[in-house]
């Protein structure tokens, strides 16, 4: 049968818990038609289903002080993925309010929905978020089952306790996040890989012409890269705080967008010379989808100061290590005849993943193509790695073809 789960969210002034009960042992714990008529459920029972979570939830401090228990609201959704098969379940949201000066970092959690009724239900209990000590709703950790206690009889409370975090603890988990952000952001780096991609090119007659110097092309990078973390910096810090709202479908939509642009201007200039400016202004899109992953940890300002900071140094040092391993190969093959074909084939492949996420952002419907490249993705240390070896072998080839021609002469 289907469990119950309780989600803290610890915060500074309190506790967020939101339990997950299914329908199907809520009612024969509760006493009421809970299952049959789910849909009504909440109209219908909310001032008993309240009382009966507030007198079957207590939270103590370590000091034996009672916390305040607020439900504050009730809604009924399906459970479609579980090891029991599908059901529904009833999600209670309810703030722990400890008395003042109390922390929050170390109470007791009294607990018996459904398990006073049911001795064979149990309910887990995790930590979904703790600035302080790096969890966060990505990274769930489990504190303990609570459950009867079969030799005693009793359902035993549950002591929950998260001392030892600290200000750099949970800026370090914010650097970390940034940096996963990036690396599983596929498109993230993909407008910027295909946007850099003819940077270190010379544009002749409208088209993009012979590779311009070391110098000429690190300028032009570092341009690009500047641009880009500006852009999407003001839109982090703006979406973070709440002073920015998108919808997201929007921002993801328009995200794939921007790589259909960068790879259209990879196969002819379209905007040379403004490559900044671009990337600068569909900075300020990615940085509304960085953006989403904070704005929802609800913290203080202290806190949501510090993850903002950690967060975009964590973003920066995955790009700049991303750039570190891939531009200097594509600064080497540029020198080579190798390189239009690379640079072409690059720019259409892009731009196909581009269509195809924007097809399933708009449509909310996945298709094969972006299935493929998250799949190809796994590999992406492999295609680097090749892409070295292309470049190496290209570039003696090419020394090779000049020393035979100098023999010659």
């Amino acid at each position: 049968m289907p469990n119950s789960f309780v989600m803290l969210d610890i915060k500074t002034d309190g506790v967020n818990a939101e339990l997950q009960l299914p329908l199907s042992e809520l009612q024969l714990a509760f006493g009421h038609d809970v299952a049959q008529n789910s849909g009504t459920l909440v109209a219908r029972l909310s001032p008993e289903l309240r009382a009966y979570l507030l007198a079957h939830i207590h939270a103590v401090s370590a000091d034996g002080r009672a916390w305040t228990v607020t439900v504050r609201d009730l809604r009924v959704q399906p459970v479609e993925q579980s090891a029991s098969g599908p059901y529904q379940e009833l999600t209670a949201h309810l703030w722990l309010q400890p008395p003042v000066g109390v922390s929050t970092k170390d109470f007791t959690l009294n607990y018996d929905v459904i398990i006073h009724q049911l001795v064979t239900h149990k309910a887990l209990v995790a930590i979904r978020q703790d600035w302080e000590k790096g969890v966060y709703s990505e990274q769930p950790e489990e504190v303990g089952v609570i459950r009867l206690d079969i030799p005693t009889g009793t359902i035993l409370p549950l002591h929950i306790n998260q001392s030892g975090g600290s200000m750099w603890r949970g800026f370090k988990s914010m650097v970390s996040l940034g940096m996963q952000h990036i690396a599983e952001g596929t498109d993230h780096l993909l407008f910027l890989l295909v946007l850099l991609l003819p940077a270190p090119l010379l544009v002749k007659e409208k088209r993009w012409g012979a590779f311009g110097g070391t110098k000429y092309s690190v300028i032009r990078l570092l341009k690009v890269v500047t641009a880009f973390t500006a852009g999407h910096s003001i839109t982090l810090l703006a979406a973070a705080t709440g002073w920015l709202r998108l919808p997201g479908q929007p921002v993801e939509v328009l995200i794939a967008i921007s790589i259909l642009v960068s790879a259209i201007h990879a196969l002819r200039p379209v905007f040379s010379g403004k490559e900044a400016y671009i990337a600068a202004g569909f900075g300020l899109i990615h940085g509304m989808a960085f953006a989403s992953t904070l704005a929802n940890l609800d913290l203080d300002t202290t806190r949501m100061g510090l993850s903002i900071l950690g967060f975009n140094i964590g973003i920066e040092l995955m790009q700049l290590f991303v750039i570190a391993i891939t531009v200097p190969w594509l600064i080497l093959l540029s020198r080579t005849g190798t390189y239009p074909y690379i640079r072409i084939a690059g720019a259409i492949l892009a731009a196909i993943a581009a269509l195809a996420w924007i097809i399933q952002r708009v449509s909310d419907k996945t298709n094969f193509i972006t299935d493929l490249v998250q799949q190809l993705m796994k590999y992406a240390p492999w295609m680097i790695l090749l892409l070295g070896i292309a470049s190496i072998i290209s570039v003696s080839r090419e020394r090779y073809g000049r020393k035979q021609d100098l023999n010659r002469l």
